[in-house]
């Protein structure tokens, strides 16, 4: 065991002093004039992209892009003529109120989208396209919708396309050779009608009109007045209507032309006949039987 003995009243012994602890330093890849001016570059771009924030919530740049195009209207980059192709029943004054509808009609600012769908609203546009042709022409080129039948329903007539599409109700005199169907949801099915009259070619000039029945089926109006009613089905209608034209082929004088009034083909493999054809000869059969019966009933004398 080691002892250490203290003087009293002796000096502490001396502890050397600690030396202050070195700062760690890098070095910089750039001068420090060049940071100076990346740092002032990085503030101005910033104070720039603020500025532009700003405006755009102002309106600036809206109001700035409405001058220049108006400039632009007034130098010369404007609508000033529409050149309209593939009109044959279309009005061109409607076509010109859907490619010019804005204050200015600016040829850059004209929203070409836009025109297009206000032409395909028009009753006759089936399609259309539109372009620009710099420095003043809008180019418009029209496919138009063709009247297939006249559609009358509630005392009114339409002309129709084949999708059912009313096209107008005016000067329809021109559309007279067209197939006429009559009834509620008629034109609806006009694609319908048109493929069963295809079937009976022979038919078709004898029909006057067609009547939609119920929303199911068609009464064909023949010109010299009879009636010839059709089985809902479309194919069974069809098949009724090639039977009916082969008849009416066969025969002398054929079933259209006034001896009947009314052909039944709804009931598959049987037509019932009407009209005062018929009629008189039910009461020729009956006077006759009536007379057969009075012969065998009379007394024989001898």
């Amino acid at each position: 065991m080691t002892t250490q003995t203290l003087k009293r009243g002796a000096a502490p012994p001396r502890q050397k002093a600690k030396a202050p602890p070195r700062q760690a330093t890098v070095a910089l890849p750039v001068s420090q004039g060049a940071l100076r001016r990346n740092v002032g570059i990085t503030v101005a771009v910033l104070g720039t992209a603020a500025a532009i924030v700003v405006a755009g919530v102002m309106g600036v740049w809206q109001r700035a892009g409405e001058a220049f195009v108006q400039q632009a209207a007034s130098a010369g980059l404007e609508i000033r003529h529409v050149e309209v192709t593939g009109t044959r029943e279309l009005p061109l004054l409607p076509v010109y109120q859907a490619a010019l509808p804005g204050r200015d009609n600016a040829m850059l600012t004209s929203d070409l989208g836009a025109i297009r769908e206000r032409l395909q609203a028009l009753p006759w546009v089936a399609d259309a396209s539109v372009a620009r042709r710099l420095p003043d022409t809008l180019v418009i080129s029209i496919t138009e919708r063709r009247p297939v039948a006249l559609w009358q329903y509630r005392q009114r007539l339409h002309a129709i396309d084949i999708n059912g599409v009313v096209l107008t109700d005016q000067k329809l005199e021109r559309f007279a050779n067209l197939p006429l169907i009559v009834g509620s949801g008629a034109n609806g099915r006009v694609r319908e009608f048109l493929t069963l009259a295809a079937t009976a070619p022979t038919l078709a000039p004898k029909v006057d009109a067609a009547v939609l029945v119920g929303g199911r089926r068609w009464d064909l109006k023949f010109k010299t007045g009879e009636t010839l009613s059709l089985p809902d089905r479309p194919a069974a209608a069809s098949h009724a209507l090639r039977q009916f034209a082969r008849l009416d082929d066969k025969s002398g004088a054929g079933l259209l032309g006034g001896r009947f009034e009314r052909f039944d083909m709804r009931l598959p493999g049987r037509m019932i006949v009407g009209g005062a054809a018929v009629k008189q000869a039910l009461e020729d059969n009956a006077k006759a039987a009536r007379a057969a019966a009075a012969a065998k009933s009379k007394p024989l004398t001898i």
